[in-house]
């Protein structure tokens, strides 16, 4: 495959909704543990979780039916897939397969991660439509014109 064929603008399709921009500021928190804070970006068919780690804190061993991907952004984690223990930092990236235990902890840091989940994980699904539809009214009050059926990303008013 050409670099063009990759980068191409002939659409097969039409777009399904408006793209944004969101900063991990830019939602609010949901803490479902002390030291853990979550901040759902809802897209169509995926969702990206900025996840803070306090220091001293830990995401239980646990399973799920939606696949996870996991990129750190900053700090430093022990995170664990089917009992396999990495230290990751900045910059590494774990993938977790449906229904594949894993958890993780920080010691003495602090660790600022992304989770990638397909499809969106459902216990977060709640907590970020609640924030995108918020997000839409407060974007239709301020426009002269209405905000799109948008069903893409969160973000805090």
């Amino acid at each position: 495959m050409s670099g063009n064929a990759h980068f191409s603008l002939e659409a097969s399709g039409e777009p399904t909704s408006a793209g944004r921009f969101v900063g991990p500021h830019d939602v609010a928190p949901v803490e479902f543990i002390d030291g853990l804070q979550f901040r759902p970006v809802i897209g169509e068919r995926m969702l990206a979780n900025y996840v803070h780690f306090d220091r001293n804190a830990t995401a239980p061993r646990h399973v799920h039916e939606e696949e996870q991907i996991v990129i750190v952004l900053g700090g430093e984690f022990e995170f664990e897939i089917d009992g396999q223990v990495r230290t990751m930092r900045h910059g590494d990236i774990a993938v977790v397969p449906a229904w594949v235990p894993h958890g993780a902890h920080t010691n003495d840091t602090t660790c600022l991660e992304v989770d990638v989940f397909n499809p969106p994980r459902t216990t977060l699904l709640d907590h970020a439509v609640a924030q995108r539809d918020a997000a839409q009214a407060a974007a239709a009050q301020a426009s002269p014109v209405p905000a799109a059926h948008d069903r893409s990303p969160v973000v805090s008013p």
